[in-house]
C-alpha cells in the first residue's frame, strides 16, 4: 500500500493580511514530487476559504475573479509581545473548527510536511503543528520554508520533529530515507529548473489563478532581501517550458490569471522576459498576468513594455525602495533615479496608465527619515507612477541586519514576531508611527488623482 503524507499551509497571524495571488508554491512543488514518487499526498491550506458551515453570516471575505482578495479573519487575543500595539490582531484563514474537521476525514499519515512563511507568523504555524499532533499522535511532522530557513533554532520550539532549511526538493530523499527508510526514484537535478513536475495546483481549494516561478534565487544582493538565503545561486528556466506550463493550466483547467512570483524576472530580458512574452503572444493565450513581486526597472525597454502589455501582463509592481541615491547605493545598487523615470515613460507610451504601474517604497529601513519617505513619494508621483509604502521588515542574516538589530527598540534577535513590518521595527525619532501615517496619507492622494 502506497504511504501517505499530509502538507500544510498555516494561518497567518497578523495585524492586517491581503491576498495579493497568495499561493504555497513551495509545498506545491514538494506535493508534486512526493506523488512523483509514488505517495498518496493529500494538501490542506488554512489560508484558502473556510468552510460554508464555519463562515459566519455576513463575515464572506470579498474575492475577486482575478484570484485575489480578502481572507476569512477572526480577532484573536495578541500575543504578549504585541500587547502594546493598539490595533486588532487577526487569524487569517480556514476557522480551526473547520481545519479540525477536515483532518478528522484524512486518514492517519505516514508523514506530515508543513510550511511556513513570514518569520512573524509564526503563532499559526505552531497552532497548527499543534492541533496536527493532537488529531496525529505519532506520524513524523516535518517544518520547512522560509520561517524554518531563517530562524531554525527559533523554529525547533514549534513541536515538529525535523526542521528543514533551505529547498524541501534537495533535502526529502534524505529525510523519507532516514524517517520511512524509503529511497526515491524519481529525483530533481537543481541545476535544471525544468526537470521538476508542476506545482499541484490541481491538489488546491482554489484555483482562480496559477502561480509561476520561472527562475530561483537573485543575482543582486539587496541588504532589505533574504533571496540569496532561500536559495542557492540564480537558476532559471526555459521560455518555453513556461509558456508549455501556462499553456497547460489555461487549457486543461481554464484558468486565465497567473502570477509571478520570481525575484528576477526581467534580469537580462533577452534570456527569459521577451521569448517568454513572444511566446505567449504567438501562442494567442488569452490570459492576464501579475506580477506582485519587485521587477527590475533597469531592463525596462520600448520593446518590453509593448511585449509585455500584448502579452497580458496587467498588475505591475516594481523595487524601487527610495529615491535617496546614497541609500540606493548602500542597498545593492540595483536601481537608480533615472531607471525609473526612464521606466515609466516608457511604460506610459506603451499603453500603460499611471495608475497600472505601482511603486514599492520602503518605509523604516534603518537610520531612514519621513522626509526621505515623502521625497520619494514625490518622486515616484512625478515620474507619473503610483507608490506603494512596503514597510520594511528585518530579516535575519541579510546585509541591513546587524544595523536593524543596533537600531530597533525591541529585541528582535530573540523575539521574531518584533520583526513584523506593522510595527516598524526600527522607528525613530525622525520616522515616528504619526509621520507613517502621513506618508501613507500622501500615497491615497496619489492614488485617488490618478485612478
Amino acid at each position: 500500500m502506497k504511504r501517505r503524507i499530509l502538507l500544510v499551509n498555516p494561518w497567518i497571524y497578523d495585524f492586517a493580511a491581503y491576498d495579493f495571488w497568495i499561493a504555497p508554491l513551495g509545498l506545491l512543488y514538494i506535493a508534486s514530487f512526493l506523488r512523483n514518487n509514488g505517495y498518496r499526498v493529500q494538501v490542506v491550506d488554512c489560508l484558502a476559504s473556510p468552510l460554508p458551515d464555519f463562515c459566519p453570516s455576513g463575515k464572506k471575505p470579498r474575492r475577486f475573479s482575478s484570484g485575489h482578495g480578502k481572507f476569512y479573519k477572526e480577532i484573536i487575543e495578541k500575543p504578549e509581545a504585541l500587547r502594546g500595539m493598539k490595533r486588532k490582531y487577526n487569524r487569517y484563514g480556514t476557522p480551526p473548527a473547520a481545519f479540525r474537521q477536515i483532518l478528522k476525514e484524512i486518514p492517519r499519515p505516514d508523514l506530515i510536511c508543513v510550511t511556513s512563511m513570514m518569520t512573524y507568523w509564526y503563532p499559526g504555524v505552531f497552532e497548527a503543528i499543534r492541533i496536527l499532533k493532537e488529531a496525529f499522535p505519532g506520524s513524523p511532522l516535518i517544518l520547512g520554508g522560509v520561517y524554518a530557513t531563517l530562524c531554525p533554532e527559533h523554529a525547533s520550539g514549534s513541536g515538529a520533529d525535523v526542521v528543514v532549511s533551505g529547498e524541501g526538493e534537495t533535502r526529502l530523499p534524505e529525510i523519507l530515507k532516514k524517517i520511512l527508510d524509503d529511497d526515491c526514484g524519481f529525483l530533481t537535478d537543481p541545476d535544471d529548473l525544468d526537470s521538476y513536475p508542476y506545482p499541484a495546483f490541481d491538489l488546491a481549494v482554489r484555483r482562480e489563478q496559477i502561480s509561476l516561478l520561472t527562475s530561483r534565487g537573485c543575482p543582486f544582493r539587496c541588504g532589505y532581501c533574504a533571496s540569496h538565503l532561500l536559495h542557492e545561486g540564480f537558476r532559471r528556466r526555459k521560455p518555453h517550458k513556461v509558456a508549455d506550463e501556462i499553456e497547460y493550466w489555461h487549457k486543461s483547467f481554464g484558468v486565465r490569471h497567473f502570477s509571478f512570483y520570481d525575484d528576477a524576472l526581467l534580469v537580462r530580458p533577452d534570456e527569459l522576459a521577451i521569448p517568454l512574452f513572444e511566446e505567449i503572444s504567438t501562442r494567442g493565450l488569452s490570459c492576464h498576468f501579475h506580477c506582485p513581486n519587485g521587477l527590475h526597472l533597469c531592463e525596462i525597454t520600448p520593446e518590453l513594455s509593448r511585449l509585455m502589455l500584448r502579452a497580458g501582463v496587467r498588475t505591475l509592481r516594481f523595487g524601487f525602495e527610495t529615491s535617496d541615491a546614497v541609500r540606493q547605493r548602500e542597498t545593492g545598487g540595483k536601481v537608480n533615479n533615472e531607471n525609473l523615470r526612464r521606466a515609466v515613460a516608457y511604460l506610459t507610451e506603451a499603453g500603460y496608465r499611471p495608475v497600472d504601474i505601482g511603486v514599492y517604497l520602503l518605509c523604516g529601513m534603518p537610520g531612514q527619515s519621513a522626509v526621505e519617505v515623502r521625497e520619494s513619494i514625490a518622486y515616484v508621483s512625478q515620474c507619473g507612477a503610483r507608490p506603494i509604502l512596503a514597510e520594511y521588515s528585518p530579516i535575519p542574516g541579510t546585509a541591513l541586519w546587524s544595523d536593524a538589530v543596533q537600531e530597533s527598540a525591541d529585541p528582535i534577535s530573540l523575539e521574531p514576531l518584533y520583526q513584523n513590518n506593522s510595527l516598524l521595527p526600527c522607528r525613530n525619532r525622525n520616522l515616528t508611527y504619526e509621520m507613517y501615517r502621513h506618508c501613507q496619507a500622501m500615497t491615497r492622494i496619489v492614488k485617488a488623482g490618478i485612478a
